[in-house]
C-alpha cells in the first residue's frame, strides 16, 4: 500500500457507518470459556487511522500467551485480543488518502483484532492483492512477515543451504517451510510425530521435537550442521539449537513457548534469553544468534519499519496471489465461537492457523 497521502479536513467516510461493534474481551486470567462477547460503541478514526470492517482475524501464539498473562508487554486486563486482521476500509481519518475507502487491507494490530470492526493505524496496514480471499490473506499477515524477515533479513539463508524449523506444523513454521523451499533451501522440520506424514508430503525431512537425541538426529541429516535454526521454543531447547548451526550459521529465536505455562514475572525470562544471545554472539565460533522482534523500530524508526513491512508483506502477498504460497488454515470459526476456536488452537494438535470470521 502506498504511504497514506496527507489530506486536510475531517474524516472521509462511506455511509452508513456502524456506530457499534461486536468484540471479544479478555477480562483476566481465564480459560477460553471465560472470554466475553460484548457490543460497544465504535470510535471514529483519528489522524492517520482507518475504520475497517473485519473480514478475518486469527489465533496465534501471542493470544494464547496473553490469556495466561504470559506475553511480554501485553496491556492490562481487560482488553480485546487479536494480533492481526484483514478487512475492508469503511472510513479514513484526517491525513489519510480517501482513495483507500473500499480497499481491502491487512493490518498488524498486536491487540484489537477480535471484533467485527476496528480502528487501526494506516501505517501498519498493507493492501491485499485483488482476488485473494481474506481468510487466506490472514494466514500470512504476522506469520508471513515474521517468516520472510527471519529467513531473508535475520538469517540471510541462501539457495542450497539447510535450515531447521522448530514448530514446523505451526503458522510461522508452515510459511517458513514454503518460503524456504521456494528459495531453493532444504528444510528439516521439528514437530510431533503426528505431523510427520504431512511434513514429508510437503517435502520436509521431519524430526521429533520431543526426541532426547534431537541434536544427534539433526546431525545425521546434516553432518556439517544446518545453516540456520528457527527456534520458537526457548528454554533448554534453545541451548540445544545453538549447537546445531554450521560454521557461520545462524540461530534465530522468535518466541519462548516453553515459558507460557510457567508462573512468575516475565522480565527475567526475557532478560535471560537476550543475555544468552548477546553472550553467544561474543563467542569465537562464528555463529550468529538473534532474538527476532517483529516490532523492532516501530516507534524509534517508523519510516524504516513501514518501508520493510510494505516490502516484505508485499513479497509474501505476491507469492500467495500467484499460488506459490499455499494458505494453511487449520479451522475456521465464527467470532461467536471464539472459546471453541481458542481451545482448539491450544490443543497442540493444530496444523496451520485457526481463523476467526467476524
Amino acid at each position: 500500500m502506498a504511504r497514506p497521502a496527507a489530506l486536510a479536513g475531517d474524516a472521509v467516510r462511506l455511509t452508513p457507518i456502524p456506530t457499534s461493534a461486536r468484540r471479544v474481551v479478555l477480562p483476566g486470567l481465564v480459560e477460553p470459556d471465560g472470554l466475553i462477547l460484548e457490543t460497544g460503541p465504535l470510535d471514529v478514526p483519528g489522524p492517520g487511522q482507518l475504520l475497517l470492517a473485519v473480514e478475518a482475524t486469527g489465533i496465534s501464539y501471542a493470544e494464547q500467551a496473553m490469556r495466561r498473562g504470559r506475553y511480554f508487554g501485553q496491556p492490562k486486563f481487560p482488553f480485546v485480543p487479536g494480533y492481526d486482521l484483514v478487512g475492508t476500509v469503511l472510513q479514513v481519518g484526517p491525513k489519510v488518502d480517501a482513495s483507500l475507502i473500499g480497499a481491502r487491507v491487512a493490518t498488524l494490530t498486536k491487540t484489537g483484532g477480535w471484533a467485527t470492526h476496528a480502528v487501526v493505524e494506516a501505517r501498519d496496514s498493507v493492501l491485499v492483492p485483488a482476488g485473494v480471499d481474506p481468510a487466506d490473506a490472514e494466514t500470512v499477515v504476522v506469520n508471513g512477515v515474521t517468516a520472510w524477515q527471519m529467513l531473508h533479513r535475520a538469517a540471510r539463508v541462501q539457495p542450497g543451504q539447510t535450515i531447521l524449523v522448530h514448530g514446523a506444523n505451526g503458522g510461522v513454521g508452515g510459511i517458513l517451510i514454503q518460503l524456504g523451499q521456494h528459495a531453493g533451501i532444504r528444510v528439516i522440520g521439528a514437530a510431533s510425530p503426528r505431523h510427520h506424514d504431512a511434513l514429508r508430503a510437503a517435502g520436509v525431512e521431519p524430526v521429533d521435537y520431543n526426541d532426547p537425541n534431537l541434536a544427534d538426529r539433526v546431525r545425521e541429516l546434516s553432518p556439517r550442521g544446518v545453516d540456520a535454526v528457527f527456534d520458537n521454543i526457548g528454554g533448554p531447547m534453545t541451548r540445544v539449537s545453538y549447537g546445531l548451526p554450521a560454521p557461520r550459521g545462524a540461530l534465530v529465536c522468535y518466541a519462548i513457548i516453553a515459558g507460557v505455562g510457567d508462573t512468575g514475572g516475565l522480565v527475567l525470562p526475557f532478560v535471560k534469553a537476550l543475555s544468552r544471545v548477546l553472550l553467544w554472539n561474543a563467542l569465537p565460533n562464528g555463529h550468529r544468534a538473534t532474538f527476532y522482534d517483529l516490532w523492532a523500530g516501530h516507534r524509534t524508526r517508523p519510516a524504516r519499519f513501514r518501508e520493510r513491512l510494505e516490502e516484505d508483506l508485499g513479497h509474501v502477498f505476491a507469492l500467495l496471489a500467484d499460488g506459490t504460497l499455499k494458505p494453511n488454515i487449520a479451522a475456521r470459526y465464527p467470532l461467536e465461537e471464539v472459546a471453541a476456536a481458542l481451545t482448539f488452537a491450544e490443543s497442540r494438535t493444530v496444523n496451520g492457523k485457526v481463523i476467526l470470521l467476524p
